[in-house]
């Protein structure tokens, strides 16, 4: 079976810079989107968290009404077992059974009052809930909005853009192929290390693309030759000549 043809540097440089030229179209989309990824994604976040906060209160709060609930039955127990032994003390025979009647009154009074003291205590603390999840809920109304908002915009973006960058992500998949691993490697990195993510540049007015700095004659002869890939002394582009970048500077 027959290899296939490796791509010459010339072809390599010209993929080279068609991938340049595709990845600042696609960045020029992702500076049109500016924030509203993060945006959305922060907002999403904390609605979720103030969900969560407000599922949490409500629990709280569902505690605290059951804790009310059993309070007001000791209450009720208490009152009913007072009114049994005031009758019993009608009936009584001797002092040691009215001391002892007189100290059951005294003890249910006693878990009436305490019971009384806790309820008012739990409904403060209800109260004071309420005020927090009211606090929750017209925030998490406000971030929802918010959200609506922000997503209807990105959508609206990614709606008028999504044909352009579809058809430059597949465009950038083939220029990717005609270059090996190693450079594109090297590209990449450059990407993401330089100045509005020009890795590929040409030569202008003698100078480099990107950093302006002056690249000298012999230099320029061996970029035109596209015999190998030259990089900017000063900034460490890749630097490609005029005639494959498609620049008139006349």
């Amino acid at each position: 079976m027959a290899k296939a043809k490796q791509a010459t540097v010339e072809e390599k440089l010209l993929a080279l810079y068609k991938l340049q030229s595709i990845d600042t179209e696609i960045d020029k989309i992702k500076i049109l989107r500016g924030e509203l990824p993060l945006e959305v994604q922060d907002l999403e976040d904390e609605i979720e968290g103030l969900q969560t906060r407000v599922s949490k209160v409500n629990d709280e709060i569902g505690s605290f009404e059951t804790s009310v609930k059993e309070k007001n039955a000791t209450i009720k127990d208490a009152k009913a077992l007072i009114e049994k032994y005031d009758e019993q003390l009608k009936n009584i025979r001797n002092n040691r059974e009215y001391d002892s009647l007189n100290k059951e009154i005294e003890y249910q009074n006693l878990e009436i009052e305490l019971a009384e003291k806790r309820n008012k205590e739990t409904k403060m603390s209800i109260m004071s809930q309420v005020d927090v999840i009211e606090g929750a809920k017209n925030r998490l109304s406000d971030r929802t909005e918010d959200l609506d908002i922000k997503k209807s915009e990105l959508d609206n973006i990614i709606a008028e853009t999504q044909k352009d960058e579809t058809k430059l992500l597949k465009d950038s998949g083939v220029a990717e192929k005609v270059i090996d691993e190693r450079l594109l490697n090297a590209y990449t990195r450059l990407r993401g290390s330089v100045r509005n993510g020009l890795a590929v540049v040409p030569v202008l007015r003698d100078a480099c693309g990107g950093c302006f700095n002056t690249v000298p004659p012999q230099r320029q002869m061996d970029i035109s030759a596209r015999k190998k890939v030259i990089v900017c002394e000063h900034c460490g582009r890749i630097l490609v000549d005029k005639l494959m970048a498609g620049v008139d500077e006349e």
